[in-house]
């Protein structure tokens, strides 16, 4: 297996991992289970939905799938924005996790470097 198409291969086997550890702890917290303070609901909402997509998308890179590479950016994308609607919402004074400024963070960091692996790493660019 030549580099090029073991980095997307790697990308997908971390999102998939990410993405059920997402659903598993976001869906937790929803149902009651984790005690996780004073989260965000927009937040969590959208990071336990997302983690579902982080699985498909996993599927897709490591399968080597051409839509891949757009819905890692769509991810990617959609993460800013929440991540971006999290602090307005801190700057207004709402409350929050200070975890989650980390969390949402990695995300960005995760995804922006996996939509980077499957533009160029798949050899589809």
């Amino acid at each position: 297996m030549t580099e090029t198409r073991s980095l997307p291969r790697i990308a997908g086997g971390v999102a998939i991992g990410f993405g059920v550890l997402t659903v598993i702890s976001g869906g937790s917290t929803l149902l009651g289970a984790l005690d996780m303070g004073s989260f965000v609901p927009f937040v969590l909402w959208f990071n336990t939905a997302a983690g579902l997509v982080y699985v498909v998308a996993g599927i897709g890179l490591w399968l080597g799938l051409r839509w891949a590479f757009p819905l890692s950016l769509a991810i990617f994308a959609a993460t800013l924005l929440v991540f971006a609607g999290f602090g307005v919402h801190v700057a207004r004074g709402g409350a929050y996790e200070a975890r989650t400024v980390f969390a949402m963070a990695l995300r960005v960091g995760v995804w922006g470097s996996i939509a980077l692996i499957s533009r160029f790493g798949s050899g589809n660019s």
